[in-house]
């Protein structure tokens, strides 16, 4: 059973005009084609134990992608192209994942995942990449998600799931810039970029920039977090 994190956000239903808990599909589809059953978590207030109750009931965790962590989480200012922050998003996050980490539960990042899991190490982020490396190549905008190729490094858990290089789909305008204490770079791209990240160690924990639940053909990350967390269920 794996927990999916979702955006807290407006959403357009025939003559309903609302704020939702909300997901794109091919997250959840990504985890059921792999095996898994799909849970989704929508953002609320962190109160004591609530994380803690929820992840008792999960054998792994998806932080999904979506806008940007409040600079404050990193001790910055916002950049004027940085998102609105969603406060109550980032604390439950941060909860799920600090407890998921706690206990050893499997985790996936994917995109502000990734983000997420620098910044609950200590690590800092670009807040606009097309300041630091002079394009928008990440981040093609109207939706358009960019190919790019991503070169893994040897001897981490993504090189031995993934190969030696995948072609990634990107769509973010900030990334890692220093690297939390204590984690891996699993993988970069041909600007420098970090593309993954992982927490070494027996637990599963794994973060990629890119979305791998825009290629479904290509379950590998999907069927790697189903797969710990059938282990870890096991154990249990």
């Amino acid at each position: 059973m794996i927990g999916l994190t979702t955006y807290l956000d407006r959403a357009q239903m025939g003559v309903w005009d609302v704020c939702a808990g909300l997901l794109p599909a091919n997250y959840f589809q990504g985890v059921t084609a792999a095996g898994g059953i799909a849970v989704l978590l929508p953002p609320q207030p962190v109160d004591p134990g609530a994380a803690e109750r929820v992840l008792d009931r999960l054998d792994g965790l998806l932080i999904t992608g979506g806008k940007d962590i409040d600079p404050a989480a990193y001790g910055q200012r916002p950049h004027p192209d940085t998102d609105e922050p969603s406060r109550l998003r980032d604390a439950w996050e941060f909860a799920l994942l600090r407890g998921a980490l706690r206990r050893g539960l499997p985790v996936l990042g994917i995109c502000r995942g990734a983000q997420l899991l620098n910044v609950a190490f200590g690590g800092t982020l670009h807040q606009h990449l097309p300041d630091v490396l002079g394009h928008t190549g990440h981040r093609a905008g109207n939706a358009v998600f960019t190919s790019l190729p991503v070169r893994t490094v040897a001897g981490t858990r993504l090189a031995a799931l993934l190969g030696e290089s995948v072609e990634a789909s990107c769509y973010h305008h900030q990334a890692v810039d220093k690297v939390g204490e204590g984690l891996v770079v699993g993988a970069w791209d041909s600007d420098g970029v970090v593309e993954a990240l992982e927490v070494p160690g027996g637990a599963f924990a794994l973060a990629v920039q890119w979305h791998p639940e825009e290629n479904l053909e290509d379950l590998r990350l999907f069927s790697a977090i189903v797969g710990a967390a059938r282990s870890y269920a096991d154990r249990r």
